[in-house]
């Protein structure tokens, strides 16, 4: 019986994609909005090669996937080399979908107290506070 083995090799359209999501490391994207960048440079991406390359780009842990609320959907964001999402928090906005990133040293003491008292870490990778950004509530 013959092994079969994961080949990995990268191509062009991967490394536009990782390229892509190094240029938005501030950014939290949506495998539309790569889409849409895609499509603004006249490359043929398809929608399921970009999605396909996020997840392999998520699992390589170059880049973090937030999932949304509905389940459904996701924000990606680059994460190979700046580390700071391992240290914040975020914010959603339930009405426009502002992500904001969130550093407080209170969310330390909130996550030592969990641990302490409750032996329990929050997974500051996955963790997101849903709302409503300043401007929503607003009403701007």
């Amino acid at each position: 019986m013959e092994c079969k083995r994961s080949v990995q090799y990268n191509t062009r359209q991967g490394q536009s994609i990782l390229d892509y999501m190094r240029s938005m490391s501030e950014n939290h994207v949506t495998v539309n909005q790569v889409v849409r960048h895609f499509n603004d440079l006249k490359e043929n991406i398809a929608h399921s090669t970009i999605y396909r390359h996020l997840e392999k780009l998520s699992a390589e842990g170059k880049i973090r996937k937030y999932m949304l609320s509905d389940g459904k959907s996701a924000y990606y964001q680059y994460i190979e080399i700046d580390d700071k999402c391992r240290e914040h928090l975020h914010l959603k906005c339930e009405v426009c979908g502002l992500l904001i990133h969130a550093e407080d040293d209170l969310f330390d003491e909130i996550d030592h107290n969990l641990l302490i008292n409750h032996d329990f870490q929050i997974n500051m990778l996955k963790t997101v506070f849903y709302g409503t950004c300043k401007k929503c509530l607003a009403g701007v």
